[in-house]
């Protein structure tokens, strides 16, 4: 009986070790306000992960009842932007000029699969919601999450964007 209530409690000990959640601020928000989501600037080594993470993120945000208006990511020449600070930088314009009540950004810090036999997805991500008009932060959490072997990053990262909306307080 001891090891099987042992097995369950290092089993359990495993699984949680496998995501880690991060919060600072405990907000209340408008669900019907007017929300633009800005670039999510990547400073992982995986080319164009902050804007797959948009994506994602708009979808997650959208499954909760949040409706954003997403930074329009035409550029004037053919080329996109890359410099994803200048991108932001850009965003933040487009945002006060829009006067959205809040705005979602935030960054990848890890977007990759781990070198190793399984090659585990492991993604890092945090966000922040903003006040336009100040830039003030009204809330942020951070999040990551190492999957299992035969799982996508997308999927790591759409688990670990549920949880990261799922702790934002909107009424």
């Amino acid at each position: 009986m001891r090891i099987r209530i042992l097995a369950t409690v290092l089993l359990s000990l495993m699984l949680s070790a496998c995501s880690i959640n991060t919060s600072n601020k405990q907000a209340t928000f408008e669900q019907q306000a007017r929300w633009g989501l800005l670039p999510v600037v990547n400073y992982s080594q995986a080319p164009q992960a902050g804007e797959r993470t948009e994506q994602i993120l708009q979808s997650v945000l959208s499954q909760a009842g949040i409706q954003v208006v997403m930074y329009p990511h035409a550029e004037s020449s053919s080329m996109p932007l890359l410099d994803d600070q200048k991108r932001l930088d850009n965003a933040w314009q487009w945002a006060k000029a829009q006067r959205f009540d809040y705005v979602i950004t935030g960054s990848i810090e890890e977007w990759q699969y781990k070198n190793g036999l399984d090659g585990e997805p492991a993604v890092g991500i945090s966000l922040q919601v903003l006040d336009p008009a100040t830039g003030e932060t009204l809330w942020s959490n951070s999040g990551a999450r190492s999957g299992w072997s035969r799982e996508s990053l997308a999927g790591s990262a759409q688990k670990v964007l549920k949880k990261l909306v799922a702790k934002l307080r909107v009424k």
